[in-house]
């Protein structure tokens, strides 16, 4: 099982960007969540998206993001994407996604977007968003 992020770089403040999460040795299809994460220098890892197919594909955001983050899966592509508009300094950050094949039901938004949730990794990508 491997993920590969890509996606990332410099971008300006108001701008957009779009980033991939590549799986192989698995498909998307069998998981039961997949999620984006953020972990900027100095702080905590924080769960800003996620899809959780334990719950029909319902999707949760971070109030930091929500409104200017989307979260979607591409099965053809055995991907997952986060595309990011609206980008403001204070999104740089590495950029993680995630996945789990465990059981989600009940956990609500604030679960979902636990690190702990999610045993499967990528290993990040940076996103610079400059003033």
């Amino acid at each position: 099982v491997q993920l590969v992020e890509s996606g990332g770089g410099l971008a300006q403040a108001g701008g957009s960007l779009r980033l991939s999460c590549t799986g192989s040795g698995f498909s998307f299809d069998d998981v039961s969540a997949v999620a984006w994460f953020r972990q900027a220098p100095g702080k905590a890892r924080e769960g800003i998206a996620c899809i959780n197919y334990s719950e029909g594909g319902r999707r949760y955001y971070a109030d930091t993001v929500k409104g200017r983050f989307t979260i979607s899966v591409d099965d053809a592509k055995n991907s997952a994407n986060l595309e990011m508009s609206t980008l403001k300094p204070d999104d740089t950050a590495v950029y993680f996604c995630a996945v789990t094949a465990g059981i989600n039901i009940g956990v609500g938004r604030q679960g979902m977007l636990q690190p702990e949730r999610y045993p499967r990794w990528g290993q990040g990508t940076q996103v610079t968003v400059s003033i």
